[in-house]
């Protein structure tokens, strides 16, 4: 409660604000007796700061969360359903973001496309600094993200708690390179910030390019900034990535979480169904007998 409500006032802390945070919550995948012993928390807060007449009414009577952690659940059962198809709709993102945005900030659509191929989620991506890519091997150690606390915004060690090494594919070295160069030689310089140089938060990122509208137009209403990381992962796993390297690669604490996105696509499965047949039918097929053995005098 304290990193992601404890910077507001009593008197800010909207329903609209607890709605946000607990959506947050929900996606950051807390657990559902964390989330529902946290709300039973700030309701007795703000019923508190009723009766001391600071508000008049206690927003954080939150309904309906159950509902959205159950959508979690299913969703993330099946990541993959979360996944773009493909590099040409990403980019269309990415550009459409773009376009939206308050003075069209090409950063938007770098944060998006990079977030996207190295499988990461928005607060890593903040905390990505220079001196974090390797542009010998074309590799990013992930060491922090960027994530609410009292006050702003902060950088802390990554959700495993671990460092880890996530493959710059050939696609976005183009632009993992501009940005370098844009923030000079400075290894502590942050790779991807906001237009005035401020740190990025998947909030930032969605009011700044009126995420919900252009998603909505075209055609991903559901589209959250986190699916950007089932996105890549999906990606790698249809790529043929090994499930151990795939769990490296994601920072997954469980075998489980990480071999969800390898359920195979539609392609796949008819595949592997013809092979099954070919297989049957090769043991159906009739043998042929030997030739009898003819003796010679």
């Amino acid at each position: 409660m304290v990193p992601t409500l404890g910077h507001l006032a009593v008197r800010m802390i909207t329903n609209g604000a607890l709605d946000r945070t607990v959506q947050n919550w929900i996606a950051d995948e807390h657990s559902r007796s964390t989330v529902k012993n946290t709300i039973a928390v700030l309701v007795r807060v703000m019923e508190q700061a009723v009766r001391d007449g600071i508000i008049k009414v206690n927003p954080a009577r939150v309904t309906g969360w159950q509902k959205l952690y159950k959508q979690a659940e299913d969703e993330l059962l099946d990541p993959r359903a979360l996944a773009l198809p493909d590099w040409e709709t990403l980019v269309a993102l990415a550009d459409a973001l773009v376009t939206a945005s308050h003075d069209q900030y090409r950063g938007w659509g770098d944060v998006v496309v990079f977030a996207a191929c190295t499988a990461a989620r928005i607060g890593e991506v903040s905390g990505c600094r220079v001196g974090d890519i390797d542009t010998n091997q074309w590799i990013w150690t992930v060491r922090r993200q960027t994530t609410p606390a009292p006050g702003g915004l902060t950088d802390k060690g990554t959700k495993g708690k671990r460092a880890r090494k996530v493959p710059i594919i050939e696609e976005i070295r183009p632009l993992v390179a501009q940005r370098i160069l844009s923030a000079d030689p400075d290894p502590d310089a942050r790779l991807f910030t906001g237009p005035r140089g401020g740190r990025i938060s998947t909030a930032v990122l969605r009011d700044a390019t009126h995420w919900d509208d252009v998603v909505t137009k075209l055609g991903y209403e559901h589209l959250r900034r986190h699916d950007l990381r089932h996105t890549g992962l999906t990606w790698f796993a249809d790529a043929g990535v090994p499930v151990h390297v795939l769990r490296r690669i994601a920072g997954h604490g469980s075998l489980i979480t990480t071999q969800r996105y390898l359920h195979p696509d539609v392609h796949k499965i008819t595949a592997a169904g013809a092979a099954l047949s070919a297989h049957l039918n090769v043991l159906r097929a009739p043998r042929s007998l030997p030739s009898p053995i003819v003796k010679t005098r």
